[in-house]
């Protein structure tokens, strides 16, 4: 895992097919860069079954799992890097629980979905998973930028 200080945390959110398909792209990027997380990689992808299925290895024994493929598989997803303070931890509170009706108003599950199996995002579940799940999405890797706004989001 690479040596980044605190602040440099990074995390793998994924719009989902269903979040895709509702225009909620610029909403949910919003939140995380409004909350003050740092953008450093965002494409569109129409996932292979086999992308999908290194992607949620983790799954691959469970009931749903042949449904969550086929799923996933059936549109474009939003992937994209956010990069700050606890990245990881922060970004699965801003998401919600999984089953979106646990989802507290004000989260993106909360405000946006219904059922588990159409709840919008993915978000990584530990640091050692995100850098794993970034590495399989962008193995281009990362955009490096200075970001003007860092002295008025941190402590320094």
């Amino acid at each position: 895992m690479p040596n980044r200080p605190p602040n440099a945390e990074r995390s793998f959110i994924m719009i989902k097919p269903d979040g895709v398909q509702r225009n909620l792209i610029g909403k949910i990027v919003g939140r995380f860069e409004d909350r003050g997380y740092k953008i450093v990689a965002m494409k569109m992808v129409h996932a292979t079954t086999e992308h999908l299925e290194k992607h949620y290895a983790d799954l691959k024994g469970k009931p749903f799992f042949p449904g969550l493929i086929k799923y996933m598989a059936s549109g474009p997803v939003c992937a994209f890097v956010i990069q700050g303070l606890d990245a990881v931890k922060t970004g699965r509170a801003m998401l919600g629980a999984t089953n979106p009706l646990a989802s507290a108003v004000g989260t993106i599950r909360g405000d946006y979905c219904l059922v588990t199996g159409r709840n919008i995002c993915h978000g990584s579940d530990a640091v050692e998973s995100a850098e794993h799940e970034i590495a399989l999405w962008f193995p281009e890797g990362v955009i490096e930028y200075e970001d003007t706004e860092h002295a008025w989001i941190y402590e320094n």
